[in-house]
């Protein structure tokens, strides 16, 4: 049993309790080595087991199950996150409730389904693409996920919930309660008609100062 496992289950019980993760919906995971350890199906983020995770290994493309309970069904978001990113340690999809009702409005623009507003999008975040809308655990999503040709740290699938990868996995909750509460944000001001949005060089100096993708500029893999 991996520290990570023991982080990941933690990680679960605090987006549960953010209420981020109602009943048995969303999935989290951790890579360990060329292993991902992911919650199993149907099982609450509140209530994870770190010796009854389910286990993936990455030596095979696509991934193979190879221990443990029948993994999430939607464990391809997970593996194209780790797949595009070598950076990336953990993976949190949910369906929080702001952000899967921004999934279901048009995206602001092709890099991000939401606008910048506010400043902590694109601090801790930046790009976060609209996904067009497939099933859910569909490998047709998890391709389109994995093959965006610009870089980006989150993604919104439509009408459906946020993807985002961290470094750690205390950088992935910080980047999945952000999206929730940019979300959160764009809803409770979608009635005016006068919104000011951060401008170009704005936007633009944030996510360089503080690391983050910003624009659909396609970048080499």
């Amino acid at each position: 049993m991996s520290h990570f496992d023991q982080e990941l289950c933690a990680a679960g019980a605090q987006l549960s309790a953010l209420g981020l993760s109602p009943g048995t919906s969303g999935n989290i995971s951790v890579r360990v080595g060329s292993e991902i350890h992911l919650s199993p199906s149907g099982t609450s983020l509140g209530q994870l087991d770190p010796a009854g995770l389910s286990i993936l290994s990455m030596e095979t493309d696509p991934a193979q199950h190879i221990a443990g309970p029948r993994p999430s069904k939607e464990f391809g978001l997970h593996e194209a996150f780790y797949r595009r990113d070598p950076g990336a340690v953990c993976v949190i999809h949910l369906h929080s409730t702001h952000a899967a009702a921004v999934s279901c409005l048009p995206a602001w623009a092709p890099h991000s389904a939401l606008p910048p507003l506010t400043p902590y999008l694109l601090m801790r975040l930046g790009n976060l693409p609209l996904l067009p809308y497939h099933p859910p655990g569909s490998p047709e999503q998890a391709v389109e996920l994995r093959e965006i040709a610009f870089d980006c740290r989150g993604v919104l699938l439509q009408n459906h919930g946020p993807v985002v990868a961290g470094a750690t996995v205390e950088e992935a909750i910080a980047r999945a309660v952000e999206v929730e509460e940019a979300a959160r944000t764009v809803l409770a001001v979608a009635h005016r008609a006068d919104v000011v949005l951060l401008d170009d060089d704005q936007a633009e100096h944030l996510a360089s100062r503080y690391g983050q993708p910003w624009g659909a500029e396609p970048v080499n893999r």
